[in-house]
């Protein structure tokens, strides 16, 4: 599992934040709609989330724990197990090694 740089996430949180409050003063302005609806889809694609809601609470979950703690509670809502958890494998795959004796 790739994660982003928790500085980097820490920033896009503060923009998006940032531009919801202007958003929220002037819900008129399609220019500042479309800024802070840029704001929640760059959290999306850092967090690998579907929509904003869910990349703001990802993020803020992510600057709150630690790294491990993140990775356990990703595994663990998308009902799997971690590839790092599972055994390594030695060599090249039965069909290689049948074919190379």
């Amino acid at each position: 599992m790739l994660l982003p740089a928790k500085a980097e996430v820490a920033r896009q949180l503060r923009r998006y934040r940032a531009w919801e409050r202007v958003m929220l003063a002037s819900p008129q302005d399609r220019e500042v709609r479309s800024t802070f609806e840029d704001s929640g889809y760059t959290l999306c694609v850092l967090m690998g989330k579907r929509c904003a809601r869910e990349a703001v609470d990802a993020a803020e979950r992510y600057l709150r724990t630690s790294l491990v703690t993140y990775v356990r509670e990703q595994v663990r809502e998308q009902g799997g197990r971690s590839q790092l958890s599972g055994k390594v494998r030695q060599g090249p795959p039965a069909e290689r090694r049948s074919a190379r004796q």
